[in-house]
């Protein structure tokens, strides 16, 4: 063995064990908290779904007959198809209990070895080996950017960010590797059928083919394998997701014929046009890309024009005031900032960190030149003005900087002569997201900010642990109104229904069950009897939101919270340590 090999080790022998390590770091930290409570409102109906699919539901049945008054779930069944695969491999081995717990910690964690692998790739392109290897470290010391990615998270936002990855990285190596520019065009398929979240970083990808094609004659083959692969993979996600009696029905918040035609139609002509309009003269192919672009923005706007408002543009708009605009992970970052500094700053500190490496990058000629970096910075800069208006996107900007900040520790070496391993080790670790977060937080504090503290009472007062819906289970089954948030809880874990749910396909339910605790008892006392209510739950002290003091202190929720029980409801008598307070619907409501 030459002492060059000596001292690189195998990259992929590197990998394996970040990842090992991540991992097993992950489950040890978190296996305790799997067995507590569900995680999240989406994991505990990701749930649901996927014990249904295991029941008998057909494929293409996505409906929840338990969950309002009907609920037509718009999630990908491959994800419900993998857990699924995952549960009956440990199933053959442990209870069903057991099984379900060891598929919610494995699954995610799973999927943090592509996203290190992509993130790897992308950062090997743009300043090589060296750059790879350091942003493994960035991932190892990257905590922030594992928050979709805990044990327990199986809804789908690990799947969407990891194919979003994926599909950067096969873009920026398509100049130089051949099959990988139908590498990016078959994931962005597959990333098209899991949902829409990434469909933004997406586009991004295949705008950055087009310039390409046009810009670079030598570009035309890879523009042509892209297209064929989008075309082909798009087409199998929507006949493989989409059932027949919904192949004419437009939505804006899933695959459908309004997204799969246009991107089937564009990538076939980008097929076609990669081989038969690969003129040496820039015109041609600018107007080979325009008719494309126009064919396909014709499709889409004759199918749903609506959709141009974005995957919410159907969603009721009542929805908004009495819910949506309340959903944490929505929250714009500066909302999170006004209500919480300490949490902005952690989400914030990695993506500014990552910009500025980004404009450290862009003063070198060379990289301005390459396409690789150009998209690579692009993605980062979309990902973090999408921060801005929804915080949760912060987990995209994350990932996206890891490859760029790797870049620029190298730069970072150099200039400051660290030839010795350990320096460069430490010098990097003061650039990974967990330290960065970690002296944002600090540094905000310091300035006078409260620490972290939990907010929400319904956490505290353990309301989503999973042992204390057993006494909600023992119940004889019926329709709860409950919580909007505990929705998907009752489902997963009791026999009964539930009003609603934190689904902005739910319209009727959430308004219905937003009223129903907002209004005085004698007004909610008709909604529930129009829904067939039998139980009636609260937990914890977050009122209805959007009320005034004194529309709070009249409404049900608020008298339910100061003892004055309406003569319609009985109260079931609750045991030691159990938290719900339920109250049974007469009978002459029902």
């Amino acid at each position: 063995m030459s002492t060059g090999a000596m001292r690189e080790p195998n990259f992929a022998v590197l990998l394996g064990i970040a990842w090992l390590f991540i991992a097993a770091d992950l489950v040890i930290k978190q296996w305790a908290a799997t067995g507590l409570t569900l995680s999240d409102t989406d994991d505990a109906m990701r749930l649901v779904q996927m014990r249904e699919l295991l029941a008998g539901q057909s494929w293409f049945d996505l409906h929840e007959p338990r969950l309002g008054a009907g609920y037509e779930s718009h999630w990908s069944r491959l994800i419900d198809a993998g857990l699924a695969g995952l549960f009956l491999l440990f199933h053959q081995f442990v209870d069903v209990a057991l099984a379900e717990r060891l598929m919610r910690v494995v699954w995610p964690v799973l999927w943090l070895l592509p996203a290190f692998v992509a993130a790897a790739a992308i950062a090997w392109r743009l300043a090589g080996r060296d750059a790879a290897i350091v942003s493994l470290l960035m991932a190892v010391v990257g905590l922030p950017a594992f928050q979709q990615f805990l044990p327990g998270r199986i809804d789908h936002h690990n799947v969407q960010i990891t194919l979003a990855i994926a599909v950067l990285a096969a873009t920026v190596w398509s100049d130089r590797v051949r099959w990988a520019a139908a590498a990016a065009g078959a994931l962005t398929g597959l990333a098209l059928a899991i949902g829409l979240e990434s469909l933004v970083f997406l586009a991004l990808c295949g705008a950055a083919f087009v310039l390409r094609y046009v810009a670079d004659r030598g570009a035309a083959r890879a523009f042509a394998h892209y297209g064929w692969a989008l075309a082909a993979s798009s087409a199998a996600a929507f006949v493989v997701t989409v059932g027949p009696e919904h192949w004419t029905h437009s939505v804006c918040d899933a695959i459908a014929v309004n997204w799969a035609a246009p991107v089937v139609v564009a990538g076939l002509l980008m097929g076609v046009a990669g081989y038969m309009a690969a003129s040496e003269r820039m015109m041609v192919r600018i107007v080979a890309a325009t008719v494309i672009a126009g064919i396909a923005a014709t499709i889409f706007l004759a199918l749903e024009p609506r959709c141009l408002g974005g995957p919410y543009a159907m969603m009721d708009p009542t929805l908004r005031a009495i819910w949506f605009s309340h959903v944490s992970e929505m929250q714009p970052l500066p909302a999170v900032f006004r209500s919480s500094p300490v949490v902005a700053g952690a989400v914030a500190a990695f993506p500014t960190v990552s910009i500025l490496a980004t404009l450290i990058l862009a003063r070198e000629r060379a990289l301005r030149r390459d396409p690789a970096f150009l998209l690579a910075a692009a993605a980062l800069l979309v990902a973090c003005a999408l921060t801005v208006a929804i915080a949760k996107m912060c987990m995209y900007a994350m990932w996206f900087g890891m490859p760029l900040v790797a870049a620029v520790c190298l730069r970072l070496f150099v200039r400051l002569r660290l030839d010795n391993l350990a320096a460069r080790a430490f010098a990097a670790m003061l650039l990974t997201p967990a330290v960065l977060s970690a002296g944002a937080s600090a540094a905000v504090q310091a300035a006078g900010s409260p620490p972290l503290e939990e907010r929400d009472g319904r956490v505290l007062g353990g309301c989503f642990k999973i042992a204390n819906y057993a006494q909600l289970a023992r119940l004889p089954k019926g329709m709860v109104a409950t919580d909007i948030d505990f929705g998907s809880f009752v489902l997963a874990l009791t026999p009964h229904a539930a009003l609603a749910g934190p689904y902005h396909r739910l319209s009727a339910g959430i308004i219905a069950a937003h009223q129903a605790f907002a209004l005085p008892p004698g007004e909610a006392r008709g909604i529930l009897a129009r829904f067939g209510v039998t139980y009636v739950v609260t937990c914890g002290g977050r009122p209805p939101p959007a009320l005034s003091d004194a529309e709070r202190e009249a409404s049900l929720w608020g008298r339910l919270q100061a003892g004055a029980i309406p003569p319609w409801l009985e109260p079931v008598p609750a045991g030691p340590g159990e938290v719900f307070a339920v109250y049974r619907v007469a009978r002459n409501l029902r």
